[in-house]
């Protein structure tokens, strides 16, 4: 196995790591309120996403659901089989399919909605305010950066 010795390199790697790992501590203290309402966190994700942005198209949500196309198809079924999503035709361009709200998923993800936000706020209590502003700073940064595209020559 090759050693890293870049200490910048190092430092990310640290730095990663622990963006995991945060991460995956946060998540089951959000996964029983959506599994008592029958959602998994990208179907909560998609129905957020609407209820915030209102309709959305497959590539406008794919943008912000951090999940594969293919996956992002299927939740969009199943949010669709639920009646909690529909997927209809725009009006100024009937090739394009928005994904929007039925009156039943808007009043599901309208009264999950807060306690998510709670449940979120609680995982993040350990951080003051200001913390909080300069991690979300930072957070936006790095994934606007992270998300340009690799040249194949760096990728291997």
């Amino acid at each position: 196995m090759s050693e890293v010795s870049d200490p910048r390199t190092i430092a990310s790697l640290r730095a990663y790591v622990e963006l995991v790992r945060a991460s995956h501590a946060v998540q089951p203290r959000l996964e029983p309120r959506l599994e008592f309402a029958g959602l998994t966190p990208i179907q909560f994700a998609v129905m957020e996403a609407i209820l915030h942005h209102g309709p959305l198209t497959h590539r406008d949500l794919s943008a912000k659901i951090p999940t594969s196309a293919g996956n992002l198809t299927d939740v969009i079924h199943k949010l669709a089989q639920r009646e909690l999503v529909k997927r209809e035709r725009a009006p100024t361009d009937r090739r394009i399919r928005l994904v929007e709200l039925t009156e039943t998923g808007r009043t599901l993800v309208t009264r999950l909605f807060p306690g998510h936000a709670f449940d979120i706020a609680e995982a993040m209590k350990v951080l003051t305010k200001s913390e909080l502003g300069h991690l979300a700073t930072l957070l936006h940064k790095l994934g606007r950066a992270a998300s340009v595209p690799v040249e194949p020559e760096k990728a291997a």
